[in-house]
């Protein structure tokens, strides 16, 4: 274990990453309470609804969790979420220097995903306590165009000391052990993490990253563009992308079935073929036509257990993969 995941309180470096709407206070105490760091996102969350999050969060455990924005948007919630005693904020896409010193004024630690050099360079020399170093290999919204062990090499040495989280692809504790070894503070598991009880998702989702073969199942693409256009998103391979892609892969207003109502969610909204939403617990309709999100490490998934029970199953993994490297004493 290195020194900066013992200072953070956690027994094994293991972040859950902050899968937007799937990922909910349940999930994020989970994990924080089994001895990892459990995340939310917080991007298109108003004030009032982020803060009750973070207390149902703060009911549930003591132990640290974070909180991440996609500056795609304001973060409009982060005062309000500052003074409600968020203790770790992480920003992606976009530039997090205008608000790290805000995190740091209210006593919170401040993380911001780089996937380059240059990324990493801006995010030190802005005040990140940490980086997060994402792989192409993600699943979500990729903000890299590198494979996540070359990205993590160059992140590393820009980071200058700097502790760095590696993420994409990665589902169990060897996974984790192999970017410790690299180097890495600790690693991020989002797509397993979905697959997971207290996961927001819906059960067919679920069943359907239990059901994927491997990361050929996966596709990095732009398929899926809804509210966030141009942003590269990892996906499981469905009845909506293939005929995309057998049309062409055509710009928006060309695309087959496009503006077609596949589902509505449990208040009564319509979601329509394309829309970037994931699908959660209470939408009726095509759910396996849905932007289904999934890194590359979905065809290690092959069960859905508590999260509690999935971070003590990867620190165990990760205890045995060190134990392994060390060698006999």
């Amino acid at each position: 274990m290195n020194d900066w995941v013992e200072q953070m309180g956690l027994r094994w470096p293991i972040f859950q990453a902050p899968t937007g709407s799937i990922a909910g206070p349940e999930l994020a105490a989970a994990v924080s309470e089994a001895g990892g760091m459990g995340a939310m996102a917080l991007t298109w969350t108003g004030a009032d609804a982020a803060v009750e999050q973070v207390r149902a969060v703060r009911a549930r455990t003591d132990r640290l969790f974070q909180v991440n924005f996609a500056l795609v948007l304001p973060p409009v919630a982060l005062d309000a979420i500052l003074e409600a005693g968020v203790p770790v904020v992480t920003f992606s896409w976009g530039d997090a220097a205008p608000y790290i010193d805000r995190v740091h004024r209210a006593g919170a630690r401040a993380g911001v995903q780089a996937v380059s050099v240059e990324g990493a360079r801006r995010a030190r020399e802005a005040g990140a306590d940490f980086l997060i170093c994402q792989g192409i290999e993600a699943g979500g919204h990729v903000q890299s165009t590198t494979p996540i062990w070359d990205a993590l090499a160059a992140v590393l040495h820009a980071a200058d000391g700097l502790p760095v989280i590696a993420a994409g692809g990665i589902t169990d504790g060897a996974g984790v052990a192999e970017a410790v070894r690299r180097g890495a503070a600790g690693a991020m598991l989002g797509t397993r993490f979905v697959a997971t009880v207290e996961s927001r998702a819906h059960p067919a989702y679920k069943d359907a990253l239990v059901a994927a073969g491997s990361g050929a199942d996966t596709a990095l693409t732009v398929c899926f563009d809804g509210d966030w256009p141009y942003a590269p998103h990892r996906v499981l391979r469905n009845a909506t992308f293939t005929k995309w892609e057998a049309a062409g892969s055509p710009p928006v207003g060309r695309r087959p079935g496009e503006g077609e109502v596949i589902a509505t969610t449990a208040s009564g909204e319509s979601i329509t073929r394309y829309s970037d939403a994931a699908p959660r617990v209470g939408v009726t309709g095509s759910v396996g036509d849905m932007c289904l999100y999934a890194g590359t490490g979905c065809g290690a998934i092959s069960d859905l257990p508590t999260a509690a029970a999935l971070t003590r199953r990867i620190g165990a993994e990760y205890d045995a993969a060190r134990v392994v490297e060390r060698g006999p004493r």
